[in-house]
C-alpha cells in the first residue's frame, strides 16, 4: 500500500516508534529513523522487511536539527518530500507543579510539542504540491484526560491533539491528512522501569506490579502494543481514511471511557 512513498517516524529506535516504523515499512514504506540509543538493531529490523532505511539523529528539542532532518529525509530516496510523518517522540517527569524543574518542563515541551510543530510546517508544502500526506501525531490517552504529577506532559500532549485539529482544518479540502493516535499504557522500557520500581517498593512480583498499574487506570487490564499501535497508523495512511481528519483516536483499553 505504502510502496514508492518515504515515512520519517521520530523518537523510533525502540517502543511505540519502532513498532510504528516496522508496520509502515511492512507496507512498503522506505524509513528514515530517527532516536537514541542502540541504531542498528532498529535499522536491520526495518532492512529485513525489504525496504530502504535511513537514520538522522537529530536532536528534538532543536530546531535547527529538526530542519536538517527534515531535508535529510526529504532527499534520501529520491522523492523530495516525506509522504508520512509520524511525530511520536517524547519524554517524561514526574513531579507536583509547586516541584516541578522549569528545565524539565521546557524541555518536555519542546520536544513532546513543539518538534512535532515543526516537522509538520516543514512537511506539508510538499505534501500539498503532492495532494498526498499522512501527519500522525502520538498524543497520549493524557491528550484527552489529565494524571496528577504529569503537568508538563498532560500539557504538551493537548497540545499536540490542538495542533492535530488544526493542521487537518487547514488541510481538508487537500489529499493531506492529520490525525492523532492516543495509547493509554504501552509496555515500553520506560513502563517497564515504572512496573520494576512498584514491584520493588511494594515487594510485589513483576506480574503482580503489572496488574496494579494498570488497574489504576485501564480497564481491560491489558497493555497496548507497539504493533497494534502500528496497524491503527496504517490505517490512516490507507484509502479507508481519507476522510478521517482531525481525530484523536484513543487505544487505551477504555481508560477515557471511565
Amino acid at each position: 500500500m505504502l510502496k514508492g512513498k518515504t515515512a520519517l517516524v521520530t523518537g523510533s529506535t525502540s517502543g511505540i516508534g519502532l513498532g510504528i516504523a516496522k508496520a509502515l515499512a511492512r507496507q512498503g514504506a522506505d524509513i528514515v529513523l530517527n532516536g537514541f540509543g542502540d541504531v542498528e538493531g532498529p535499522k536491520a529490523e526495518i532492512a529485513a522487511l525489504g525496504v530502504k532505511v535511513a537514520y538522522h539523529g537529530a536532536d528534538m528539542s532543536k530546531p535547527t536539527d529538526i530542519e536538517d532532518m527534515m531535508t535529510f529525509a526529504a532527499g534520501q530516496f529520491g522523492r523530495h518530500r516525506v509522504d508520512v510523518l509520524v511525530n511520536n517522540a517524547g519524554i517524561q517527569y514526574v513531579a507536583r507543579v509547586e516541584d516541578f524543574p522549569p528545565e524539565r518542563w521546557d524541555a518536555i515541551l519542546a520536544i513532546n510539542l513543539t518538534s512535532a510543530f515543526h516537522t509538520s510546517r516543514l512537511a506539508l508544502p510538499a505534501m500539498r504540491a503532492a495532494n498526498w500526506g499522512r501527519i500522525i501525531n502520538v498524543a497520549s490517552v493524557h491528550g484527552l484526560v489529565a494524571s496528577a504529577e504529569k503537568s508538563a506532559y498532560v500539557a504538551a500532549k493537548h497540545g499536540i491533539v490542538g495542533l492535530t485539529k488544526v493542521t487537518a482544518l487547514e488541510n481538508a479540502t487537500s489529499g493531506v491528512t492529520c490525525n492523532a493516535i492516543c495509547p493509554g499504557w504501552v509496555l515500553t522500557p520506560l513502563v517497564q522501569k515504572q512496573v520494576d520500581a512498584k514491584a520493588a517498593a511494594l515487594g510485589l512480583s513483576n506480574d503482580e506490579a503489572k496488574k496494579l498499574l494498570l488497574g489504576e487506570k485501564e480497564p481491560s487490564l491489558q497493555f497496548t502494543t507497539p504493533d497494534e499501535l502500528g496497524e491503527l497508523a496504517v490505517f490512516f495512511c490507507s484509502p479507508a481514511a481519507n476522510n478521517v481528519r482531525g481525530v484523536a483516536w484513543n487505544m487505551d483499553g477504555g481508560w477515557a471511557a471511565q
